[in-house]
C-alpha cells in the first residue's frame, strides 16, 4: 500500500511527487533525555533486549530551516550491540520557536518514499506543502527516511541497465500482470536474487515497520524528547499504530490519513491487494461519471461516452504507440502504448486535482499527442502496484516482504490474479501477481509482528479517511477507528488519496487541532471536499 503514496500526490503525500504534478502540467500546457525502548512495554517490546540510549543527535545546517543528522540504530534489537544501521533525518526547525510544543515525527508514505525529502519540500516563506504554517510555527517537523529507505541505506535490487530495461518493457493491458505468467515469475527471480546480490538476507528480513517503529524510538531518544507527536500517510498509517502499539506511553498526539487496514496488512495481503484494485476502479469510474455528468462541452473526451472511448484509445495505441519526443527538463521521451498510458489513467483518475489534466491528455494523444500521458505514467506512481517507470520498487518490495506472511504458494497469486481478471475491470492487469516478487523474497522474517495494532494506552487517535480513496478505501479507515483503542474517524468526501492539506479548511482544522491541542472532531463528522471537475484549464469557465 501505499503504498504510493502514497503515490500521486497533492500537498500532503510526498512532495517530491506533488511538484512533478505541476511538471505533468507544463507538458500539456506547453529536551530531557529519555530512555531507549525497555523490555515489556508494549505487546512485542519484550522479544528485545534493550537498545542502548543513542547518543544526542548531532545536526549540521543542510538548508533553509533545515538541519540534518545520521543516527545509528541496530540492525536487530535482540543483538543491540551489534551491526548497526545509519539512519538519514532531517528536521525542519519551528518557526516560532517561542511557542514550540515539540517534535512533529512524520512518514509520507509508500513504503519507500523518503521522509528526509518531504521534510525538505516545506516552504514556510509561501505558506505552502504538506504541513499547515501553524503546524510549522510549534513543531520541528521531523522525517526519518526508514531502514531500506532514501538516504538510510536504501534496498538495492537492479541494475542500472536493468531498471532501463524495466521501463521499456511491453506490456499487454489485456494480460493478468501484463505479461504472461512465466515471463513474470522469470522477472521475480532476477528481481529477487539482484536483492540477495545487493544487501544480506539479515539486512533485508531487518526492513519490516516494528523495526522502523523502534527505530523511530531510537531517533526521539536522540533528539532528547520525552514523546513524539506523528502524522502518518497511507503506509505512515502502519508505521504511526505500531508506534503506538508498542510504546503507547511515548505518544504524544497522533494523526493517521488514509489508513491501511493493519489487520490485512499482517495477515490477509492479497486480499488488501485486492481491495485497492477495486478502489482503483472507483476512482477511474468516478471520473467517468463527472465527465458524463458535466456534458460534452466541459468534458470533450468521448462526446458523452468516455469509458467506450478510453477502450478505444487504449486498443488503438497498443496496436500503434505513439513516440513521444524529449521535453527538455519535463520527459525524456518514450513510447505511449496501451499499458502505459492506462497506467497513467490509473493514476490521474485517483487524483481530483488531475483530472482536468487527464480530460486534456486523452484529447491530446486521440490526436496523436502522447507527452502529457506519459509524463503522468512516468512521474506519478501509484501505490502499491508500481508502474514501469516507479523508482520505489526496490524498497517498496522489501518493506511488505519483510512484513506480510508467506506468500511462496504460487497457486495462491494465481487464484488472486485470475478473482481479479473474472471482475472484468479495465485497471485489473497491472494489480495482478503485484505480489511475486514476495513469493520469491530471499529473506525470511521469522519474528514479524503478528499482533493486533491496537495502540492500547496511548493517547486517541484520529483516523482520516476519504469516501473515494484509489488505494485506501474507505472500510479500511472504519476498520482501523474499530481496531485501535478510543480512535476517532473522519471522514472525507470525495476523490483522493489522503486529505489533509489537499481537501480544505475542514480537514485542515481539525488534523491542526489533534496535533496541536489534542482536540478531537465528533466521531463520525464529514468534510466535504472541493469541487471536482474534468474540465481542461483553458475551457474552464471564467
Amino acid at each position: 500500500m501505499p503504498f504510493s503514496h502514497r503515490l500521486p500526490h497533492s500537498p500532503s503525500v510526498p512532495l517530491r511527487i506533488a511538484s512533478l504534478l505541476t511538471v505533468a502540467a507544463l507538458a500539456l500546457t506547453g529536551c530531557t533525555a529519555t530512555g531507549a525502548p525497555t523490555p515489556g512495554e508494549g505487546n512485542d517490546a519484550a522479544k528485545t533486549s534493550p537498545a542502548p540510549v543513542p547518543e544526542p543527535a548531532e545536526w549540521r545546517k543542510c538548508g533553509r530551516g533545515l538541519d540534518c543528522a545520521t543516527v545509528k540504530v541496530p540492525l536487530e534489537y535482540d543483538d543491540p550491540g551489534g551491526e548497526q544501521i545509519a539512519l538519514a533525518v532531517t528536521r525542519h526547525r519551528a518557526t516560532d520557536p517561542g511557542r514550540r510544543i515539540g517534535s512533529l515525527f512524520i512518514n509520507p508514505g509508500g513504503p519507500g518514499v523518503p521522509a528526509t525529502e518531504t521534510v525538505e519540500s516545506i516552504d514556510a516563506a509561501a505558506g505552502e506543502g504538506p504541513y499547515s504554517p501553524d503546524l510549522l510555527a510549534r513543531f520541528d517537523v521531523v522525517g526519518m527516511d526508514p531502514r531500506g529507505v532514501g538516504e538510510s541505506e536504501a534496498v538495492r535490487c537492479l541494475t542500472d541497465e536493468q531498471r532501463a530495461e524495466q521501463a521499456a518493457e511491453d506490456r499487454d493491458p489485456t494480460v493478468p500482470g501484463g505479461k504472461p505468467y512465466e515471463q513474470l515469475l522469470a522477472d521475480a527471480r532476477t528481481f529477487t536474487e539482484g536483492c540477495r546480490k545487493h544487501q544480506s538476507p539479515e539486512f533485508l528480513a531487518s526492513l519490516s515497520t516494528d523495526n522502523v517503529a523502534r527505530d523511530l524510538d531510537q531517533v526521539r531518544a536522540a533528539l532528547r524528547e520525552d514523546t513524539i507527536t506523528f502524522y502518518g500517510a497511507s503506509y505512515g498509517t502502519v508505521v504511526g499504530p505500531m508506534y503506538a502499539t508498542l510504546f503507547p506511553d511515548r505518544v504524544r498526539q497522533m494523526v493517521i490519513d488514509a489508513p491501511v487496514d493493519t489487520h490485512l496488512w499482517q495477515h490477509e495481503p492479497l486480499k488488501l491487494l485486492d481491495d485497492v484494485a477495486r478502489s482503483n476502479e472507483e476512482t477511474l469510474d468516478a471520473w467517468f461519471e463527472s465527465c458524463r455528468t458535466e456534458g460534452a462541452e466541459a468534458c470533450a473526451f468521448g462526446d458523452g461516452d468516455p469509458s467506450a472511448a478510453l477502450d478505444a484509445l487504449i486498443t488503438e495505441l497498443e496496436a500503434s504507440p505513439l513516440e513521444v519526443p524529449p521535453v527538455e527538463g519535463i520527459t525524456p521521451g518514450g513510447r505511449l502504448d496501451g499499458a502505459v498510458a492506462l497506467e497513467a489513467v490509473r493514476a490521474a483518475a485517483g487524483n481530483r486535482e488531475l483530472w482536468p489534466r487527464l480530460t486534456e491528455a486523452l484529447l491530446a494523444a486521440e490526436n496523436g499527442d502522447g507527452r502529457g500521458l506519459l509524463v503522468v505514467a512516468t512521474f506519478v506512481t501509484v501505490a502499491p502496484f508500481g508502474g514501469p517507470f516507479a523508482t520505489l520498487q526496490e524498497p517498496h518490495t522489501g518493506v511488505r516482504c519483510a512484513d506480510w506472511p508467506d506468500l511462496g504458494e504460487l497457486s495462491a497469486h494465481r487464484a488472486a490474479a485470475r478473482k481479479i481478471t473474472e471482475r472484468g475491470e479495465r485497471l485489473g492487469s497491472r494489480a495482478a501477481y503485484s505480489a511475486l516478487n514476495c513469493a520469491l523474497w530471499p529473506a525470511e522474517n521469522k519474528d514479524r509482528h503478528t499482533e493486533a495494532l491496537t495502540a492500547a494506552g496511548a493517547p486517541p487517535i484520529l483516523v482520516v479517511g476519504g469516501r473515494l480513496d484509489n488505494v485506501s478505501p474507505h472500510h479500511w479507515a472504519e476498520a482501523m477507528t474499530e481496531r485501535l483503542e478510543g480512535a476517532v474517524l473522519l471522514t472525507r468526501e470525495g476523490v483522493g488519496h489522503t486529505s489533509y492539506r489537499s481537501s480544505g479548511k475542514c480537514v485542515d482544522s481539525a488534523v491542526d487541532a489533534a496535533l496541536i491541542h489534542g482536540k478531537l472532531p465528533a466521531d463520525g463528522t464529514v468534510c466535504d471536499a472541493p469541487p471536482a471537475t474534468t474540465r481542461p484549464p483553458e475551457t474552464t469557465a471564467r
